[in-house]
């Protein structure tokens, strides 16, 4: 296949919401330990935390995770970093390509196909367990990961959406788990016609979900965060 004929295939699947990027045996040397930025756009980067624990004989679970609406990489990072050490995983977060995602100012496309570039690099360098990818996110990162992991159920095992607003999917592939959390008190994203309305239509989907209110506002409390990777890192379900 020609450089040309691959890049006209990535932009259309790009567009139809479609990650490309695979788990690989890993061919590039792996960075360091610890939080690094990927260095693949100097504006709005994606950042690594690969665990102390990580050891290329022993695949990792992998969690994507993406930041709420005028957020950054960082912030994506913010639910799980503290945990990651403990729990042996690695983190990616992308930042947004513009204030928030794609899919909110119209449509798949840019944002798809950054986290795909940025998928693409980590499974170079990285061991990670094809059965332990999950794509987690708060606020409108929780809206576009219920979209972008429903499109890519054949990709991510697992979606974490912290107090997500709505989804969108593309395309309906695999069967992924499904992880939502939401506080009763959130006046940004009032639960009602947002998670309640989200969980019935997911159940209605025939996917496997679990479903955690909190008394709280619009936020991820450590134990829910806590909680999430738990479900996480649990037995194949």
């Amino acid at each position: 296949m020609s450089k040309d004929t691959q890049q006209k295939q990535n932009i259309q699947a790009a567009y139809q919401g479609r990650l490309l990027a695979r788990p690989v045996q890993p061919t590039l040397e792996p960075a360091p330990h610890g939080l690094q930025t990927l260095g693949l756009h100097g504006d709005r980067d994606a950042l690594l935390y690969v665990p102390q624990s990580y050891q290329v004989e022993q695949p990792a679970p992998l969690v994507l995770m993406l930041h709420g609406a005028r957020g950054n990489a960082q912030g994506g990072l913010s639910p799980f970093l503290n945990f990651a050490d403990s729990q042996g995983i690695i983190l990616l977060a992308p930042a947004s390509q513009q204030t928030t995602w794609d899919l909110l100012y119209g449509g798949y496309g840019a944002d798809i196909a950054f986290i795909d570039q940025a998928l693409g690099q980590t499974f170079s360098r990285y061991s990670i367990d094809p059965a332990r990818i999950a794509i987690a996110g708060f606020s409108d990162g929780g809206s576009y990961a219920l979209s972008v992991g429903i499109t890519n159920g054949d990709l991510f095992s697992h979606i974490i959406a912290f107090s997500p607003g709505f989804m969108a999917p593309a395309s309906l592939h695999g069967e992924p788990h499904i992880f939502v959390s939401h506080g009763k008190w959130d006046n940004v994203l009032p639960i009602e016609r947002c998670s309640r309305k989200i969980v019935r239509q997911l159940k209605e989907g025939n996917y496997d979900v679990v479903y955690q209110e909190f008394n709280g506002i619009h936020t991820v409390p450590v134990k829910i965060a806590s909680s999430a990777l738990a479900w996480f890192a649990a037995p194949e379900q």
